[in-house]
């Protein structure tokens, strides 16, 4: 007996070394371990320009798990681009801010990312290898000081139940959009395709051509400074894509003047538009799409007669639609930060792909994370082949740049400019 006993725990012994620890098991399957003590008391606050922030507070009630004595806070600036890198300096600065792609190298936020973290210190253990990597925006030295949060996109909002009720496959290429837009119209869809005709990103002719054009602009690096410099016969590189657009505004696939007449702004009215269920394909952003779950109940038609929906990239192109992600949100961390530790715990716990996917889903934005089925909403983005899927900043382009393309854009696409006339206008094409 006593050999069997010794026997028994010998082995043992030698199991229990070829195994992780418990914590090194949870870490390798990306659950988080906490690094302090659970009663560790801290209070954070989180700074930024949303009203309200329903799916970060959400996160802060899960890290409670972990650090029940924890007290996060979330607060909304107004003016919030002009006072941040002041609060940042008063005697009760947030711990962890927003950011955006915007703010790197205009000098005006050169204080603000003086005070931030490196987050891609390697002592601080952030994770954020679940994060697309065409999403992040390192400094010339490679530091990250800000990790993306939350994304958006621009396409489309289809009505799920009408392509199921006709018998339809949602459009992936021009040419299926041209016949599925025939088949809605003589089934009595007075215009398949809606959307907001307004000179903004959301808008009608925005949504559906500026990936496209986004496309061709990567795809002719070389001439990117031009485009940006508005050097002569730069706007050239527009030609294809307003040629299309040209095309899809003359076909029966959307009603212009219908869209101007029901559908007042490019957020809001877009939503509740769709909710009356007699719209296949609504061209919109991913912001717009985060409206929609409060809508839902809002909407008498939608809640009578309420209908699965999706979105989808709008599909301009002969072999399909272009996903262009482009970032919402970044957080950042305050490195003056009087809970340091504890701040850079909340980012460890908060960038992994269960978390984000959380937050995105809460929010409807598109998650940072490379998984899209943790939204159902936007499931389809995940049958874009990588070659049609990059991020606004692998383009190059400059904001007047965006802006010019977006008023060409919306010029041709209200007949108030011919493809030639934007095309030799670029640079001086009226903005509205």
């Amino acid at each position: 007996m006593k050999k069997m006993v010794a026997a028994f725990l010998a082995l043992a012994m030698a199991v229990a070394l070829l195994l992780p620890g418990c914590g090194d098991q949870k870490k390798a399957e990306g659950t988080f371990v906490p690094k302090y003590d659970k009663n560790t008391e801290c209070t954070l606050t989180v700074a930024g320009s949303y009203s309200n922030f329903e799916s970060l507070e959400a996160e802060f009630e899960r890290f409670y798990e972990y650090y029940p004595k924890a007290s996060l806070q979330y607060v909304t600036m107004d003016d919030y681009n002009n006072v941040i890198s002041s609060a940042l300096v008063n005697s009760e600065p947030p711990d962890i801010f927003t950011t955006n792609s915007y703010m790197v190298g205009n000098e005006k936020y050169n204080d603000l990312f003086k005070a931030c973290e490196v987050l891609s210190d390697p002592s601080l253990e952030i994770d954020y290898s679940c994060i697309r990597s065409s999403l992040l925006r390192p400094t010339e030295s490679g530091e990250l000081l800000m990790l993306p949060i939350l994304t958006t996109s621009y396409g489309m909002i289809v009505n799920m139940d009408i392509f199921e009720k006709e018998g339809l496959k949602v459009p992936n290429t021009f040419n299926e959009l041209m016949e599925v837009c025939e088949k809605l119209k003589s089934a009595g869809y007075a215009s398949p395709v809606m959307g907001a005709n307004r000179f903004t990103g959301p808008g009608i002719f925005n949504c559906f051509a500026y990936p496209m054009f986004a496309y061709t602009v990567m795809k002719n690096s070389d001439k990117v400074d031009s485009l940006n410099n508005f050097a002569s016969a730069s706007g050239e590189l527009m030609r294809p894509t307003l040629e299309r657009l040209a095309e899809f505004v003359k076909s029966d696939c959307v009603d212009v003047a219908k869209c101007s007449e029901e559908i007042a702004d490019d957020y809001d009215k877009v939503i509740m538009r769709f909710f009356e269920g007699d719209v296949p394909m609504m061209l919109a952003t991913g912001d717009v799409v985060s409206g929609t779950a409060k809508r839902e109940s809002k909407s008498e038609a939608f809640t009578a007669h309420p209908f699965k929906y999706k979105f989808y990239t709008a599909p301009a192109g002969d072999d399909g639609g272009y996903f262009i992600n482009s970032v919402s949100i970044c957080f950042s961390v305050n490195k003056n930060s009087r809970n340091l530790d504890m701040t850079n715990e909340f980012m460890r716990f908060l960038i992994s792909r269960k978390e984000l996917g959380n937050m995105a889903s809460l929010k409807r934005l598109i998650t940072p994370v490379d998984d899209f089925s943790l939204d159902e909403v936007y499931s389809a983005l995940a049958d874009v082949p990588a070659e049609r899927s990059f991020s606004d900043k692998q383009t190059g382009l400059s904001d007047p740049a965006v802006r010019q393309f977006r008023a060409a854009a919306y010029a041709v696409g209200n007949g108030l400019m011919t493809v030639d006339e934007a095309v030799t206008g670029y640079g001086s094409i009226p903005e509205e």
